[in-house]
């Protein structure tokens, strides 16, 4: 097709491969004709003019490209090509447009597979179908689904698919479903008849519209169309289910999810739409626009533009044969000279188009912004957008959930993403020797049916109780005893749903399957019997207590009572008296404070505060005394027969493992040698070989803590665990990779471990432990350590040192006329006398003066003076009255008279003292 061809204008050959026989390619054509006359006639000056050169591809592949594209190069030499329709026929003649440097332009092949053959003169003038995995991913996320189904076209389109949504659907489980192109709808109904066995209720379509179209009237034959389904289509099919049936298919597919390439509106659209209806639909009125027609607009658009820049002044091929009119045959095909600066040219395009932004990035355009659609009726609702910068971002406001969606089935309720099917879920049990009270298989001789009881069946079953959905479970088991792996691998293989008993959590299993949280206590420890050791030890009251804890104790007792004594002998007549009966009274004083039981009251604020921390200190101490000797005196009456892993292997004694269990591993890991290893299969067993005794049974048992407690169970006051316990994760419930049960299973779990349903189904297959010790008690714990509390002895200590402190420099300077004395007295005499004060009752306390007068048989006659310079006895005078001040003089070193005031004191034991002020000293 030539336009508006002029003087002076170049013209530029350009290949269309398309399948002409479709409506789909006869609507592209129709619009590149279009874009043609619309751009040429808006730049009327440009010196190149296109014209296009038709072939037809004829829907096969090997017609695309080896027959029409090599026609089009060989034999009219075109400079570029444009087309074709699918991907599977694009790949020859993007290696073709490779070798001949043509440039391969097309708008409707999206495979991802087609950029992995890296050709500089491929130019992908569409939406790379990598570029809304992310998007169908966030949508997955934002409902919280866990495993997904992709159903793809069996061919290059599909395949390419699959790694780029796996790799965007990171912590989901993809699923392929796999449709030949060609597939009957016999076939479709098998495979989704397959997919209804699933779990998974989440599908993911990718393929040419028209199939998908089929497989959705045949889902919604068979019911897979209803409430509780999710289906998700990709952008292809988004656009094109419209087109299908003449739009009678949107109602096929009511309640489906797509994701759809945006395309802005604007005039320019809006205009082609109309002048496009006037020149097309008149042959064909019930046919539509679609996208894929905006972007052949827009290539042609972008190649008109590109030739312009590029200086094309001759059409001959290098080493090209024109004259050849044969179409098979590429050692003589030539190549373009104009390949290289028509591809530059074509990359550096850039322009609004009727689809939106034409932008190349490496040869294809920039992943655009995507629309979230439901379809409700004949309707496409927005639901949302998803950008590569923002995500999801709902419709009405920025919220990144999406709108309210109207489901399969009209619901408007989320789907879950999984149902079981059938409402059964097939659940393998291990088959036991012993240990029944864990699991034990019941089948019915007449049904064959098979039913199971025991512990974890039972916390299995209050679980499924809690769910917000129903879940029958179908218990069956393998024929005879296995390894706990083998069980893990029916799971792994898809032959049961889950596998409940007695499975301990373990990371190789867990790269199988997953697991729920744990239902029992975790680890392995070692059980070994007990000897009753009560009353054996006369001396056990002294062990809660280090030697070094009970020696600083002491010291500090003394110390503490000798700093009370400090400050209240001079105040307080309860610290007086002889020396021996001082050091008697401080110390009684200070060992009573273990009890509380001291008599003697301390008057001073120093002594007080000392105290207050010392009662702190000593309540403690006593508190921890008293706890640790309960524990002495209780627990330690059982005594271990072997306490350590060292000792059993050095001494070569057998020990049990239950059989079959990793436990053994463990064992061998710890050092000891595989003939000291006995296995058992049931409590009794284990108890059995205890009774032995060391020489031809077992010295210690070690198994996980769950199987240890049910043995203690039977005979609490025989065998108890001791340390080490070797980290496990503990029993657990099993299910298939990513299977949402697993998380509600856990959440369920939880529920009924922390209720009080727990304690009925221990007491149920334990029985009550009421009476027996604690098997997690550490039966050689250890006496409390100076380390433990030296805190509390520190802080004593400094409230001690801080008091003495206070109370020394108070005392000094008190009595600092003393020591500045200038009489000429040595420093000796003067500390004599400091330390003569310091011996006697401090007269100006408030304890002195507030005590009552009585019992005074005769009043006074001499009163004693004393100074540091003089000595003198003074009469009394006979006027002078007991209960009055009464002046008495001193003779002072100079012999000079002085008169100083006197007060008698009197006691309640009829002494009396005379308090002499002096210039502030006490004479």
């Amino acid at each position: 097709m030539e336009v508006g061809l002029g003087q002076n204008q170049t013209i530029i050959k350009v290949g269309v491969v398309l399948d002409l026989n479709t409506t789909f390619s006869k609507i592209c054509l129709t619009s590149m004709n279009m874009s043609l006359s619309d751009f040429y006639e808006d730049h009327p000056s440009y010196r190149t003019r296109i014209t296009l050169h038709v072939r037809d591809s004829m829907e096969d592949t090997v017609q695309a490209s080896a027959a029409a594209a090599l026609d089009l190069i060989k034999n009219e030499q075109v400079n570029a090509i444009i087309g074709p329709k699918s991907s599977t026929q694009a790949e020859f003649m993007i290696r073709l447009a490779n070798k001949t440097q043509v440039p391969t332009i097309t708008f409707s092949a999206t495979s991802p597979l087609l950029t992995s053959i890296r050709s500089p003169y491929f130019v992908r003038a569409t939406v790379n179908d990598s570029s809304q995995v992310k998007a169908i991913a966030d949508i997955v996320k934002s409902f919280g689904w866990r495993s997904v189904v992709a159903i793809t076209v069996d061919n290059e389109l599909g395949e390419a698919f699959m790694p780029f949504l796996s790799d965007a659907l990171q912590n989901v489980e993809v699923n392929k479903s796999a449709i030949p192109p060609e597939a009957t709808d016999d076939l479709i109904q098998e495979e989704l008849l397959k997919l209804m066995k699933r779990q998974t209720r989440v599908f993911v379509v990718h393929m040419e519209s028209s199939l998908a179209f089929r497989i959705f009237k045949k889902a919604r034959e068979i019911g897979m169309m209803e409430e509780g389904y999710v289906w998700l289509i990709t952008n292809e099919m988004t656009h094109m289910m419209r087109h299908i049936d003449h739009g009678h298919s949107l109602k096929t597919i009511e309640g489906v999810l797509g994701v759809k390439s945006h395309v802005p509106k604007s005039k320019e659209l809006e205009d082609f739409g109309l002048r496009w209806k006037r020149s097309f639909k008149k042959e064909n009125p019930r046919d539509e626009l679609n996208i894929f027609a905006l972007w052949a607009y827009d290539s042609i658009t972008a190649l008109a533009m590109a030739v312009e820049r590029t200086n094309l002044n001759s059409s001959c091929y290098d080493n090209g044969s024109a004259t050849s009119k044969y179409m098979t045959g590429l050692g003589n095909v030539g190549v373009s000279p104009y390949g290289p600066s028509l591809q530059k040219a074509l990359w550096e395009v850039s322009f609004k188009g009727l689809a939106g932004d034409f932008n190349l990035t490496n040869g294809q355009l920039e992943s655009p912004k995507f629309e979230i659609i439901n379809f409700v009726g004949n309707e496409e609702r927005v639901l949302g957008f998803w950008t590569p910068s923002n995500g999801l971002v709902n419709a009405d406001s920025n919220k990144a959930k999406l709108g309210p969606v109207i489901w399969p089935g009209k619901s408007n309720i989320d789907p879950k993403g999984w149902e079981i099917p059938g409402k059964k879920l097939i659940v393998g049990l291990p088959v036991k020797r012993g240990f029944l009270n864990f699991v034990e298989i019941i089948r019915d001789p007449i049904t064959n049916k098979t039913t199971a009881k025991g512990y974890a069946i039972d916390i299995f079953e209050a679980a499924l109780k809690k769910l917000s959905y129903s879940v029958i479970p179908e218990y069956v088991s393998l024929d005879s005893p296995h390894e706990y792996t083998s069980l893990v691998y029916q799971v792994y293989n898809k032959k049961w749903d889950a596998v409940v008993g007695d499975l301990t959590i373990t990371a190789n299993r867990s790269l199988y399957v997953d697991f729920t949280l744990p239902y029992t206590e975790s680890g392995v420890s070692m059980m070994v019997p007990v000897r009753d050791n009560d009353n054996k030890n006369t001396w056990v009251f002294l062990e809660p207590w280090s030697l070094g804890l009970w020696v600083t104790t002491g010291c500090f007792l003394v110390l503490i009572g000798f700093v009370v004594w400090l400050f209240e002998h001079r105040i307080n007549t309860d610290f007086r008296g002889p020396p021996d009966h001082q050091i008697g009274t401080s110390c009684w004083f200070s060992f009573s404070t273990m009890v509380f039981a001291n008599r003697e009251k301390v008057v001073s604020n120093l002594a007080r505060f000392v105290m207050v921390v010392w009662c702190f200190v000593m309540f403690v101490l006593t508190q921890s005394y008293a706890a640790n000797l309960t524990s002495f005196l209780t627990v330690q009456r059982f005594h271990p027969a072997a306490t350590t892993v060292n000792d059993l292997i050095k001494n070569g004694d057998y020990v049990g493992y239950q059989g079959g269990t990793f436990v053994k591993d463990i064992l061998l890991d710890l050092g000891f040698h595989i003939n000291q290893l006995k296995p058992y299969y049931a409590a009794d067993e284990a108890l059995t070989l205890f009774s032995k005794g060391k020489s031809k049974g077992i010295a210690a048992v070690f198994d996980e803590v769950a199987y240890l407690n049910a043995i203690i169970s039977q005979s609490c006051s025989k065998y108890a665990m001791v340390e080490p316990t070797f980290k496990t994760a503990g029993f657990g419930f099993a299910f298939p990779k990513n299977s949402p049960l697993t998380g509600d299973i856990s959440k369920a779990i939880l529920n009924v471990t922390q209720g009080a349903e727990m304690k009925e189904i221990e007491n149920r297959w334990f029985g009550k432990k009421n009476d027996c010790p604690d098997p997690k008690t550490d039966l050689t714990s250890n006496s409390l350590s100076l380390s433990s509390l030296w805190g509390l002895f520190l802080i004593a200590g400094t409230a001690s040192f801080l008091a003495l402190l206070v109370f020394v420099v108070l005392f000094l300077k008190e009595h600092r006329h003393t020591l500045c004395d200038e009489s000429g007295s040595s420093l000796w005499r003067k500390l004599k006398v400091l330390s003569r004060i310091f011996d006697e009752k401090d007269f100006k306390s408030h304890t002195f003066k507030n005590n009552s007068v009585h019992n005074v048989s005769s009043p006074l006659t001499d009163y004693y003076i004393r100074s540091p310079s003089t000595v003198q006895i003074i009469p009394r005078p006979p006027s002078l009255s007991l209960n009055r001040e009464f002046e008495l003089r001193r003779l002072s070193s100079t012999q000079s008279e002085e008169w100083f005031t006197m007060q008698p004191i009197y006691h309640e034991d009829g002494e009396s003292d005379i308090e002499c002020v002096v210039e502030d000293k006490i004479f």
